[in-house]
């Protein structure tokens, strides 16, 4: 599966000509990774907790397409990519309607919190960004 979830574009978000500023799409992409981890029952927080470990965005690639404006209604659709032992790959796509704004993939790394070594994905977790990998039929 993907997950998918809308957003607002606010003033906030835009520059003087209303246009969404470059780096707004990044807080956008994090929004809905974290509603994305929620949404399959293992939060961020929760493993913060739980684990002591937490993720970090190791690499970002955004390719910027076409601008989103003031008042647009946006969604962001985000699949993995890759899983590995203590890294994930995910693709974010945000559109506004049938238009493709800005495709970011984005790598994220488990660290531990106090000590900010790279540690392994705890399964629970795992197991969650597993289910986001798009199938053939998404």
């Amino acid at each position: 599966m993907k997950h998918k979830i809308g957003f607002r574009v606010y003033y906030e978000d835009t520059d003087a000509g209303g246009i969404v500023y470059h780096a707004r799409y990044l807080a956008f992409a994090e929004r809905a990774r974290t509603e994305a981890m929620r949404e399959l029952s293992a939060s961020a927080q929760e493993m913060l907790a739980e684990t002591g470990l937490a993720f970090v965005v190791r690499r970002v690639n955004a390719e910027y397409r076409r601008p989103l404006r003031l008042d647009d209604w946006m969604e962001v659709e985000t699949s993995l990519l890759e899983l590995r032992a203590a890294r994930c790959r995910l693709r974010q796509d945000i559109t506004c309607g049938d238009m493709l704004a800005v495709t970011l993939n984005i790598e994220l790394a488990c660290i531990a919190q106090e000590s900010g070594r790279p540690a392994r994905i705890p399964p629970r977790w795992h197991v969650s960004l597993n289910r986001l990998v798009a199938t053939s039929e998404d």
